[in-house]
């Protein structure tokens, strides 16, 4: 296990008017902080429990966790994953040592088929979050953060099930009762809030967030217990701040995080932001990321910060039409990205055609000069 990096953000520090160091769990083995609790997990079992060996059920960073811990310890390991798992997540399962079954549409399918398995079989099932080993593995982040950070005022984390955070929380209160910590969901998947409101865990009716990595439903009955006792806030962001927060990551910090690992940083880009106090320690849960997904989520990040705009305008279709159109987006010093050029879209009239633009703008402001200048060109109303 890798003792991760504490890694100052000058970005986040001129945010929040105070010093923001960024916990590096996105460098851990594997890709992220899943193998801290599932090797404690495995490492507790019996002989015979280790005889039979373990079965997980994960689309990704458990699986991984899993694979890797299962292996160092010489124990075999298999794992479930939905049919629609990114193949670098299935390869790198296969890499760590796992036996990998792909099975069901979504992660509660495999995580049915795991349970079968453990019944059949007398496999251990290694839950992602909720077991006291598992939450004792993920509360070395917390001792880590207490021995580089020893004047750390606040800790911020991403909450999915609660593993994470309830070990953190547990690690730095027993030290330091006055540290703040603050976990941070998606809006589109936070089961957290309405479970502590109601005082057990809740089911959420939505999941529908780029943040997979925390997509957790329900919280667990071990990590809610955690979580209602040690953590002081719990706050929501949406997509728009978790895509630019990726993007900060790769442009200022030059570390790539997965959606669902950089939400404690897009809770700080937040124009209401948490209350924080001395030292903010940030923890980035995780970096695997699918090559195909990162394309995506760039693109997002840019849109969601100003910096790339798509336009559609009407042109005369005749030889200079879309010239024009071009002269009047490099006056304002937008970046031409795409053209295409279409005469069956929409409700074009003959002698009319449509042009879809892609730019590159410097920001809401540069945006808004770009549409008024296109409106005074006569090419949007």
């Amino acid at each position: 296990m890798r003792r991760t990096p504490m890694v100052a953000s000058r970005a986040l520090s001129d945010l929040c008017g105070g010093d923001v160091w960024l916990k590096c769990e996105n460098l851990q083995r594997t890709g992220s902080f899943k193998p801290r609790g599932a090797y404690v997990r495995i490492a507790g079992l019996s002989d015979d429990e280790r005889a039979r060996g373990v079965v997980a059920a994960s689309a990704g960073n458990h699986a991984q966790g899993v694979a890797w811990s299962a292996t160092t310890l010489g124990i075999p390991a298999r794992v479930y994953m939905p049919t629609g798992a990114s193949l670098p997540k299935v390869s790198a399962t296969r890499a760590y040592g796992a036996e990998v079954v792909l099975s069901g549409a979504i992660i509660d399918e495999s995580l049915d088929e795991a349970r079968r398995f453990a019944d059949e079989t007398g496999a251990v099932l290694i839950h992602p979050f909720d077991h006291e080993d598992i939450v004792a593995g993920q509360a070395t982040v917390g001792v880590e953060i207490l021995q580089q950070m020893p004047d750390v005022g606040t800790v911020i984390a991403p909450l999915g099930g609660g593993g994470l955070l309830a070990g953190v929380a547990a690690a730095v209160k027993v030290a330091r009762p006055d540290i703040r910590v603050i976990g941070v969901q998606a809006e589109a998947a936070a089961a957290w809030p309405g479970s502590l409101a109601a005082g057990k865990p809740t089911r959420a009716e939505s999941m529908n967030t780029m943040a997979d990595g925390i997509a957790v439903a329900m919280p667990g009955e071990v990590t809610f217990t955690h979580v209602e006792s040690l953590v002081d806030e719990i706050v929501t962001v949406g997509e728009d701040l978790i895509s630019r927060a990726v993007l900060l990551m790769l442009e200022r910090a030059k570390l790539l995080v997965e959606p669902a690992g950089a939400v404690a940083v897009a809770a700080l880009m937040h124009p209401d932001a948490p209350t924080v106090s001395g030292q903010v320690c940030v923890v980035l849960s995780g970096g695997n990321v699918d090559p195909l997904l990162l394309s995506h989520l760039t693109t997002h990040g840019l849109q969601a910060a100003g910096r790339y705009l798509t336009v559609a305008v009407t042109v005369p279709d005749r030889p200079g039409g879309l010239a024009q159109l071009l002269e009047t987006l490099r006056d304002t010093g937008a970046s031409v990205v795409d053209v295409i050029h279409s005469r069956v879209a929409g409700e074009l009239r003959l002698g009319e055609v449509q042009v879809t633009v892609s730019l590159e703008t410097r920001g809401p402001e540069h945006q808004d000069d770009v549409r008024a200048a296109l409106r005074a060109a006569g090419y949007l109303d």
